[in-house]
């Protein structure tokens, strides 16, 4: 299963951060989102663009987990010459991640 079928995702950066939400649409699959997607996994997961540490941070009132991956932007927006230099198609390729 795709992570896009039970969860949607948010990005947001400062400077060479990228943070990454992800919340499932019912919370019946909190628990499943929360023992699959690991802040190891992430890393696998972004390996070629991550070169920092990734943190996970829990927030099951709203079944949701925060994502903050350091080193991930190529330098930051101002420094990046990659066309995605705030790092907004990352959620899309995290939703791609087969669980």
């Amino acid at each position: 299963m795709k992570l896009w079928e039970i969860a949607h995702s948010r990005t947001g950066d400062k400077g060479n951060i990228s943070n990454l939400s992800l919340i499932v649409y019912n919370m019946d699959d909190y628990q499943r989102v929360l023992e699959a997607v690991s802040a190891e996994v992430v890393k696998e997961h972004f390996k070629d663009i991550v070169k920092g540490e990734v943190i996970r941070y829990e927030l099951p009132q709203l079944g949701a987990l925060n994502y903050v991956m350091h080193e991930a932007l190529g330098g930051g927006v101002t420094r990046s010459l990659s066309l995605d230099k705030h790092g907004k198609s990352l959620s899309s390729y995290l939703l791609d991640m087969e669980i």
